[in-house]
């Protein structure tokens, strides 16, 4: 996709052109280069606001951060990993992972991180994305012919919204951006939220607080529905044979898949089938927790899947432990040095973690993308909800190419399957382009609704719809703008090539 022609008004615009400019340098982004070298793409730019590759893995350094899908599937499939000392990683081994891979591919030199992305409006004068960037040699501007956005979901984290919470005198910091400054030794901590990082934080706070005099509350709105964490650690043995005999972890890795994937049924057919997790989470309960007050109010009352299930062996005997408050009145404000609940009672806090999530359904990246009529894609989608064409394409906006974009979440495998199989579209897509000289394309907007209105037919008989909750999965409108409602293997063979014929297009200009 070399420049054949570019308008003199963008070479004043401008002070860098590339074919492709890719935004974040998590799995998503990195995943994206590395594909984008292979095919002989070497005209791009990586742009990444923090001072590493990583992303996700970077920036959660909580107490007690790993992964809960299983280390040989939470990888790259071209860059197994033989090292893992643990079924599932603890992020330190993760974020290690990424920046081995990163170094190893040769990419590198087309990575600018401490660079934010600023603005991207079409140009539809030159076909070309132009960009405001800002990093350590100030602000610029690069145009692109393509803009790939790897900003991922998880990358925004979402403070709840508490009368008074801005009046707090302590540490107060959400748990993607941890303060590692802070002593917690003999402290009164307040954690507010019990999702996926809360399960992994409150174990390590509990025993810190315990060995030190401090004590602990947890504030859930929601109970979760916990499994039991399968964990083992791998022998020097096991690892040897995995360096020497590759086809044990490619085993290893299909294994784990189809064993995940067999969940896709009670999450998308008949949330019966589910039967066995919900017992292995009730054991799990009873396991952890000897009051019976106590496993009342940690027992969910909707269906399994509904929400996201967690994973933890340490969870249920840390809100068990006797320096642990578990909080279930709903927070009704946060004073200087407490939090007083709707029942009025007040409970003195030193400091205050939110694990309060992310902004998940209303991507803030996108506020900052602009097609040729000048709006936004945030106020695209504010007014008919978040949706793409295969999680990747959005019609008005020519030549953008998400990763993980809308209907492409999953509550049950790893991300990476679906981050490669979006890249495999991303790349034939610019194959396209190349040799049939177009200049841009965007879905029309036939297939798009056709798209959309499948995936929220099907979304209807989920148990995200049916399950009697109110999940992160939701959008404002009460839709399930996050999640993919079908196996991940139908979602792979539905991205295997990139099918012009669903998209409009534009000729390259001539000189």
């Amino acid at each position: 996709m070399g420049v054949q022609h570019v308008d003199h008004l963008v070479d004043h615009l401008v002070d860098h052109l590339v074919d492709h400019l890719v935004v974040g340098a998590g799995f998503a982004g990195l995943c994206a280069a590395i594909k984008l070298q292979e095919d002989g793409e070497r005209d791009f730019l990586v742009v990444e606001k923090g001072s590493d590759v990583g992303g996700t893995w970077r920036d959660n350094t909580y107490p007690g951060a790993a992964c809960d899908v299983p280390s040989q599937l939470y990888s790259f499939s071209f860059a197994p990993n033989p090292e893992w000392s643990m079924s599932y990683s603890p992020q330190p081994e993760i974020q290690a992972y990424l920046r081995r891979v990163a170094e190893r591919s040769g990419t590198l030199d087309r990575f600018e991180l401490d660079t934010s992305f600023d603005d991207a409006a079409w140009d539809d004068a030159t076909a070309r994305w132009i960009v405001q960037v800002t990093g350590p040699a100030g602000r610029r501007t690069i145009g692109a012919r393509t803009l790939i956005v790897g900003a991922g979901g998880l990358s925004e984290p979402r403070l709840p919204d508490i009368e008074g919470i801005e009046t707090f005198q302590g540490p107060l910091f959400h748990s993607a951006r941890w303060d590692h400054t802070v002593d917690l030794a003999g402290k009164r901590v307040a954690v507010i939220g019990t999702g996926a990082s809360a399960i992994q934080i409150v174990p390590e706070l509990q025993r810190t607080l315990a060995a030190t005099g401090g004590h602990l509350d947890v504030y859930q709105r929601t109970a979760p529905w916990v499994i039991p964490r399968n964990d083992r650690r791998y022998g020097a043995l096991e690892r040897q044979a995995l360096r020497r005999v590759p086809a044990l972890g490619r085993l290893y890795r299909t294994g784990i898949y189809w064993a995940h994937e067999a969940y896709v049924p009670a999450f998308t057919i008949e949330p019966r089938i589910a039967l066995p997790a919900r017992k292995a989470a009730e054991a799990n309960i009873r396991k952890g927790i000897g009051d019976p007050t106590l496993r009342a109010k940690v027992t969910p009352h909707f269906a399994i899947g509904c929400k996201r299930i967690l994973r933890s062996n340490t969870y249920y005997p840390a809100l068990a432990a006797d320096n642990t408050e578990l909080v279930t009145d709903p927070v009704a404000k946060v004073t200087g040095d407490a939090i007083v609940t709707a029942d009025g009672v007040e409970r003195p806090v030193d400091v205050l973690v939110v694990a309060t999530g992310f902004w998940t359904t209303e991507l803030p990246v996108t506020e900052h993308i602009s097609g040729p009529a000048g709006r936004s894609l945030a106020d695209v989608w504010r007014e008919g909800g978040m949706a793409a064409y295969k999680g990747t394409t959005v019609p008005g906006f020519p030549n953008l190419f998400m990763i993980v974009g809308p209907n492409t979440g999953q509550g049950h495998t790893s991300m990476v399957f679906i981050i490669e199989a979006q890249v495999a579209y991303i790349r034939d897509a610019i194959r396209t382009l190349r040799e049939r000289g177009w200049a841009a394309v965007e879905p029309r907007a036939g297939a798009f609704r056709r798209w959309n209105a499948d995936l929220q037919r099907r979304m209807k008989r989920t148990v995200w719809t049916r399950g009697g909750c109110r999940s992160w999965y939701l959008d404002e409108h009460g839709h399930n703008t996050t999640l993919w409602p079908k196996a991940t293997f139908t979602f792979r063979r539905r991205l295997a090539r990139f099918d012009a014929d669903a998209y409009d297009v534009r000729q390259e200009m001539t000189a």
